[in-house]
């Protein structure tokens, strides 16, 4: 574990001890819930992750290595196909909001394909602060934060910290312009 929470290389068979913690067949079941029962899916939510906060939306199907080192806010609303890689923690604020067929992965593999033998990688916390929205196909890679109320344009491959209140966009993704009070008064603003 400590190998794993530093972020050094680390292979299946030296994971395996983790097996136990993977909430597989409760996603399955969670996945073919029947719309209307709320009650069910809030349990099957509650079972699978490692916390969940009030008021949480979660539209099927979403996927998980593991859903137990997934920690959700309040005011969460996560569209269809959201995918959770989790072999370390994943964590989302209150009042976050992610668009259809999003990745937040924690984990990475070697370059070099001599260091990728018994699928060999690396695992780096995400942190979602706050009144973040992340856009539809976007993908968040080991280790990023992404600062409150920020905004991650669809699309966008993130793979360094993004500052608090502002848009960021592409692959890379790159900060585009701050959040301002402008923004209260458009539905989109200029970009320019």
């Amino acid at each position: 574990m400590d190998r794993i929470r530093q972020g050094l290389i680390y292979t299946e068979s030296e994971a395996s001890f983790q097996a136990p913690q993977r909430r597989t067949d409760l996603i399955f079941e969670y996945n073919h819930t029947p719309p209307g029962d709320a009650d069910k899916r809030r349990s099957l939510l509650a079972a699978i992750l490692g916390s969940v906060g009030e008021r949480t939306v979660l539209l099927p199907p979403f996927h998980a290595g593991f859903g137990s080192n997934v920690h959700i806010g309040d005011d969460f609303f996560g569209n269809v196909n959201l995918t959770f890689v989790d072999d370390v923690d994943i964590r989302i604020g209150d009042g976050v909001m992610i668009a259809p067929s999003v990745t937040l992965t924690t984990t990475g593999h070697p370059v070099h394909p001599a260091r990728r033998i018994d699928y060999a990688r690396f695992s780096e916390p995400i942190v979602i602060e706050d009144k973040v929205w992340i856009g539809s196909n976007a993908v968040v890679l080991p280790g990023v934060r992404i600062g409150y109320g920020s905004v991650i344009g669809a699309g966008s491959v993130v793979s360094r910290d993004v500052p608090p209140m502002v848009v960021a966009v592409g692959t890379p993704c790159r900060v585009l312009r701050p959040i301002t009070e402008d923004d209260l008064t458009t539905r989109t603003a200029a970009l320019g």
